[in-house]
C-alpha cells in the first residue's frame, strides 16, 4: 500500500492501531544517495575504528535525504500463534518547507539511476512526499506558529497561490462582512498552507478547514483582529493543527518509538542513521552518544543480515548476496523446516506482493526483512530443541533464540564486523594488517597499489611510509595467499604488519631514544675522570 501526504493523515488513526497490536516492524529506507563520493582519507575503509566509520558516514546521510520508507507491521493471529499477518506500506517523504525550514539534500546519480531501474516512482516522492521534521525542527516552527511569528514559505506552485488570491480578491469585491465562498479540494497540509498565504495576503478574511475545502469568510478588519488575538480554544487548536500537520511523518515516528516494538532491517546502519537524523535529532559527533539515543528509541533491533551470516555457514545454505536471494533459500526445499515454519499472509489493504516480487521497493524489502526473521527464528528454534520436543512457537520463543543477535547491527567495511548498541562493540575479528615493502618503484601512489593486486583480491590500502603501504582484507583467504605470493617477490614485498616493529612512530621514538642513549655514553665517557 502506498502512502502521499493525501492520505497519510486519514490513515494515521489505522496505522496507530496496527503499531500498537504487532509483534515486531520490519524496516527498510530508500535514499537520494548513500554515500557522497569523496576522496582520500574521507572514504571508509576496513582500517576505519566504528567510530571514524560512523563520524564519515554522518556527512552523507546529512547530506542525503529518505525519499521512501517501507515498513511492514507483524502480527500472530490469535489462537493460531503461528500464523502471522503483515501490513506492508510503502511512505513517501519529502522534507517540509515550512515557514522557516527550507531543507537542502543531494542527489547521486547512481542512487537515482538504480531506482528507476526498479520502477521507483519520482513523482509521489516530489509532488506528493509527507513532511517530517526532527525535534529541534520542531521546536523552532513550534515557537513560531505558537508566538505568531511565521513566514510561509509555500511547497505550492506560485502559480496556484496566484490563481487562488486572485479567485478570492475578486470574490471580495463582490461580498459583503459575513459572507462565505469555499475553496474545494485543499486537504492536509497543503490546507494549512493556502490559508496561511490568504490571511497574510488578505486583511478582511477569514478562513477555515471543513472536510476536503477551505472556506473563507469575509469580515471586518475589527472582527478579524479579534480572531487573531482570541484566547478561546478554537483558534489554538487550529495552530496545534498546523503544527501536527508539518510534522507529517514524525508524528508517526514517535508513535513507533513509544510502542517499543522490535524493530528488524537488513544491513540496516544507515537506516538507523537517517532515522536519528532526519525524525528525531541531528546526528551528534559522539558515536557513543549516538549508540545511546538508538538503544533509547528502540531498545530491540534486529539486523536480519547479521542473523543470517552467522548461521548460513552452519546450515550449509548457498552463498547469496541480497535479502531476496536469502529469502528464496528460506523459501524454498533446502530449508528443512520450510513446511513446520510460520505461515505468512499479506493484509487485505497490502495484497501488492501476494503474486509480485518487487525487490528494492521499501515496503517490499521490509516484508522480506520481517520474513526472513521469522524463518531463522525457526530453525534456531528447531535447533536449540530438536523436532520432537520444539514447542508451539510464539513471537516470545523466537525472540529467546535471538538474544545472541539482538542490537548486533552488521557494519559494511570498517574495523569490526558489528555495532552493538547494548554495550561494548566486539573486538575485530578481520586477518591482520600486511605491510607492503616497494622497491625501484619512485613516487607509487595507494591507487596504483589498490590496481596492482585488485585481480588477485581486494585490498584496503593506506600509505604508511614512502615506501610502505599497510594492505587490509576480510578474508582470511586472501591474506594468506598474498603472503605466499609476494612474500619473496623482488619489488612487492609482503608480511605481517607489526606495531613495535613497523610503526613510523615507533621508530621515531627509538630513534631519538638512541640519539640521547649515545650522548649520554658520549658525555659519561668524556666527563670520567682519569685516573
Amino acid at each position: 500500500m502506498d502512502v502521499g501526504a493525501g492520505e497519510f493523515e486519514q490513515i494515521l488513526p489505522l496505522l496507530q492501531k496496527l503499531v500498537l497490536g504487532a509483534d515486531f516492524v520490519g524496516l527498510d529506507i530508500e535514499f537520494t544517495g548513500l554515500r557522497s563520493s569523496m576522496s582520500g582519507p574521507q572514504q571508509i575503509s576496513l582500517f576505519d575504528l566504528p567510530s571514524e566509520w560512523y563520524l564519515k558516514t554522518r556527512q552523507s546521510v546529512q547530506q542525503f535525504t529518505i525519499c521512501q520508507i517501507g515498513l511492514s507491521l507483524f502480527s500472530s493471529i490469535k489462537g493460531n500463534p503461528n500464523k502471522y499477518v503483515s501490513h506492508s506500506c510503502n511512505f513517501f517523504l519529502f522534507p517540509t518547507t515550512f515557514g522557516i525550514l527550507d531543507s537542502e539534500f543531494s542527489f547521486q546519480a547512481s542512487s537515482v539511476e538504480f531506482l528507476n531501474q526498479y520502477g521507483f516512482d519520482y513523482n509521489k516522492f516530489l509532488k506528493n512526499g509527507i513532511p517530517y521534521m526532527n525535534e529541534d525542527q520542531e521546536k523552532k516552527i513550534k515557537h513560531s506558529i505558537l508566538s505568531g511569528n511565521w513566514k510561509v514559505r509555500s511547497s505550492l506552485n506560485k502559480d496556484q497561490i496566484k490563481v487562488v488570491i486572485d479567485e478570492v480578491t475578486r470574490w471580495l469585491g463582490l461580498a459583503e462582512d459575513g459572507d462565505c465562498m469555499t475553496l474545494p479540494g485543499i486537504t492536509g497540509f497543503q490546507a494549512f498552507e493556502v490559508q496561511l498565504v490568504l490571511q497574510q495576503a488578505l486583511p478582511n478574511i477569514w478562513t477555515a478547514l471543513k472536510g476536503q475545502a477551505v472556506i473563507v469568510k469575509k469580515v471586518s478588519l475589527q472582527h478579524r483582529w479579534c480572531l487573531e488575538n482570541s484566547p478561546c480554544e478554537r483558534e489554538n487548536c487550529w495552530k496545534e493543527k498546523i503544527l501536527l500537520s508539518a510534522k507529517g511523518f514524525s508524528v508517526f515516528f514517535q508513535m513507533l518509538v513509544k510502542a517499543q516494538k522490535p524493530l528488524v532491517g537488513h544491513n540496516m546502519m544507515v537506516d538507523l542513521l537517517h532515522l536519528h537524523e532526519k525524525f528525531f535529532r541531528p546526528l551528534p559527533e559522539s558515536y557513543d552518544q549516538f549508540k545511546q539515543n538508538i538503544h533509547h528509541l528502540f531498545p530491540v533491533i534486529i539486523d536480519t543480515k547479521n542473523v543470517t551470516k552467522a548461521v548460513w555457514k552452519e546450515l550449509n545454505f548457498p552463498r547469496v548476496s541480497n535479502l531476496s536471494e536469502v529469502y528464496e533459500v528460506l523459501n524454498s526445499d533446502l530449508n528443512p523446516t520450510r513446511r513446520s515454519g510460520p505461515v505468512i499472509v499479506h493484509a487485505s489493504r497490502c495484497r501488492k506482493y501476494v503474486e509480485t516480487k518487487c525487490p528494492h521497493e521499501a515496503a517490499y524489502d521490509a516484508f522480506l526483512c520481517g520474513s526472513v526473521l521469522l524463518k531463522v527464528a525457526h530453525l534456531l528454534l528447531l535447533r536449540a530443541h530438536g523436532s520432537d520436543s520444539t514447542p508451539v512457537p510464539t513471537f516470545s520463543h523466537y525472540l529467546d533464540v535471538l538474544a545472541p543477535y539482538v542490537n548486533q547491527v552488521n557494519l559494511i567495511r570498517a574495523g569490526v564486523p558489528k555495532v552493538n548498541f547494548s554495550g561494548p562493540d566486539y573486538p575485530s575479528v578481520r586477518p591482520p594488517i600486511l605491510i607492503l615493502s616497494v622497491k625501484r618503484w619512485p613516487g607509487v601512489s595507494e591507487q596504483q597499489i589498490y590496481h596492482e593486486f585488485q585481480n588477485l583480491c581486494k585490498f584496503d590500502v593506506r600509505r604508511l611510509t614512502r615506501s610502505q603501504f599497510l594492505l587490509l582484507t576480510n578474508k582470511f583467504k586472501d591474506a594468506r595467499n598474498i603472503l605466499k605470493d609476494y612474500r619473496h617477490h623482488p619489488d612487492l614485498q609482503v608480511s605481517l604488519y607489526r606495531y613495535w616493529r613497523h610503526s613510523p612512530d615507533v621508530s621515531c621514538v627509538l630513534h631519538v631514544c638512541g640519539i640521547i642513549t649515545t650522548w649520554a655514553l658520549v658525555a659519561f665517557l668524556l666527563g670520567r675522570p682519569r685516573a
